[in-house]
Formats: C-alpha cells, sequence, structure tokens
C-alpha cells in the first residue's frame, strides 16, 4: 500500500501514490487536488489528488466522497479505504514538511504559503501525467483569486480544462474524495510524527491550531530557549515566533550585526612613494635665537 511509505517515515517530504488503474491509462480523466494542514502551527502539509474516468466521476459519491471537515476520523479512515479499493481510482500525495514551509515563508526571497500551495498542486498534476495518468479535467479548491489560480495552470497545462473554486471540496466529487485523501494522510503523519529531538517527547498537543489551548500549552513545554522548538513545529507562524520573543535566547546573526565604519579610500599616490625620511635639524637662523616650531597656541 502507497500510504506504507508514510507510516515509515511521517516527515518524509516528496511526491509518491497509489498505482495507477490501467483504465486511467487509456480514459479520460478527471483529476481532483485538495489540502489538509494549511493552518495548523504544528505538522505538515499535505497536498492530495484523486483521479477516475470522467464517467466515473458519481460513483465517488456512492463510495462516500464528500467534504473531509464535515466527516469525523474514523469515517474518514473507512471512507479512504473504500476510494483505496477501488478499481477505477487512483491518488497521489505531495508531503509538505514543516522545515519546509517555515524556510520558504522566511527566506530573503519570500515565498508566500498561497505560492507554495499552488506549486504543490502543479506539481501533483504534473506527477499524474508523468506516471501515465490520462488527465483530461482538473477541479482545484483555491488559495487566492481563483481567477488568477487557473491562469496560472492553464499557461502550464495547456490542453487541460482547468476549474478553480472556492469550496470546491464540497462541489465536485473528485475533488471531495483528495480532501479525503489529504486529511487522512496528514491524520497519519501527525499521529506517527517521530521526534529526533527526543524519541519521548510529550504528545499532548491537540489539535495543532494556534488557538488550540493544548497547543499552545504544549509549545510553551517544549521550547528551548536557545535552540528553539522541535522540527515539528512551524517556527514562522505568529504563535511560535512570540513564544520565541518572550522566551527565547536573542541571537544576533553575523549578516545582522552592525557594519564597521567603512575604512578611508586609499591615495594610488602613496603606493609611488619612497620610504619615510628622519626628521632635519631646525635651520641654524632658528638655532642661534632659540626658536621652536609650536603645534598649540
Amino acid at each position: 500500500m502507497a500510504l506504507e511509505r508514510l507510516e515509515r517515515d511521517p516527515a518524509a517530504a516528496g511526491r509518491f501514490g497509489s498505482p495507477v488503474p490501467p483504465l486511467c491509462r487509456t480514459r479520460p480523466c478527471a483529476l481532483g487536488v485538495d489540502e489538509a494542514g494549511r493552518g495548523p502551527v504544528l505538522g505538515p502539509m499535505v497536498y492530495a489528488m484523486c483521479y477516475c474516468p470522467l464517467e466515473a466521476v458519481e460513483e465517488l459519491r456512492a463510495l462516500g466522497a464528500a467534504d473531509s471537515k464535515s466527516l469525523s476520523e474514523p469515517e474518514r479512515e473507512r471512507r479512504f479505504s473504500r476510494l483505496e479499493a477501488a478499481e477505477m481510482v487512483g491518488w497521489g500525495l505531495h508531503l509538505l514538511p514543516p522545515e519546509r514551509i517555515s524556510a520558504c515563508m522566511l527566506q530573503r526571497a519570500k515565498f508566500n504559503l498561497n505560492e507554495l500551495s499552488q506549486d504543490a498542486a502543479a506539481g501533483l498534476i504534473q506527477f499524474a501525467l508523468d506516471r501515465g495518468v490520462n488527465v483530461a479535467e482538473v477541479f482545484v479548491d483555491t488559495v487566492g483569486p481563483p481567477d488568477k489560480y487557473a491562469a496560472k495552470l492553464r499557461g502550464r497545462f495547456p490542453g487541460l480544462g482547468v476549474t478553480v473554486r472556492p469550496k470546491a471540496d464540497g462541489t465536485f466529487a473528485v475533488v471531495s474524495a483528495a480532501s479525503i485523501c489529504a486529511k487522512v494522510a496528514r491524520d497519519r503523519a501527525v499521529a506517527r510524527w517521530r521526534f529526533p529531538e527526543d524519541p519521548d517527547m510529550d504528545r499532548d498537543y491537540g489539535s495543532g491550531y494556534p488557538n488550540d489551548p493544548l497547543t499552545r500549552a504544549w509549545l510553551r513545554r517544549q521550547l528551548q530557549p536557545v535552540f528553539g522548538f522541535p522540527r515539528f513545529v512551524r517556527f514562522s507562524w505568529g504563535t511560535a515566533r512570540e513564544l520565541l520573543r518572550e522566551r527565547g535566547v536573542a541571537v544576533t546573526w553575523a549578516d545582522e550585526a552592525p557594519a564597521a565604519a567603512p575604512a578611508p579610500p586609499a591615495l594610488l599616490s602613496r603606493y609611488f612613494r619612497g620610504p619615510p625620511r628622519a626628521p632635519r635639524a631646525p635651520h641654524r637662523f632658528f638655532q642661534e635665537r632659540s626658536l621652536r616650531t609650536l603645534s598649540d597656541l
């Protein structure tokens, strides 16, 4: 099963998915994309795609495709199992680890969450095409302005029908199926997360959302004043950054230190001067009259 990779390494980045059903190589397919974990301060964000032949899209409803946010975790697991067992359905995942999200958002050339999300969705569509899926129609739950997002996808994938809508996970069955895949994958990644900092790390971190008191309390407990948070934490999130400012040790990085005063410009003429000469004795006129040069009056 493709999710075995996720269970072996919940922090694994990259794309992977189910075997491509033979029908999806020969019949024109609809492909939906959705994500899970955009808002939490903890854990990865997961982008998922689900695809099937166009004539089988309505069968996804019978398999239980629905907006994953309206389903309990056990119900999502049951419906994912049905999608996984269906012969005409394929799916794929792209996991974005917390440190990857934070690094993109804090690097000098800013790469915001919308851009990261849109690139992840486009990468999954390309992943399906590269694996031989006969993609004809693409449906995506929007991040940012839908018209601009749709134009970006059409420019990258000319010839495909592209529909980008807000709340597409509640409108299009193939996006609903993708939302279930994304949420199940993220839930499993969070539940099985391995902490390299401490294998026995306290796991009482609640939902992972910034407004959850359990999550905020866990962040306070796990903050190390010098080294910060475990890799499980998105340190670019405001909640984490506020705690670092309050409780962390201030660090000045080399490229942030005040610049030294610039050295005076070198004169080309000094390279042609001879060695310095010893001071000459005063003229006899000055010696006979006991006169000397004053530097101060």
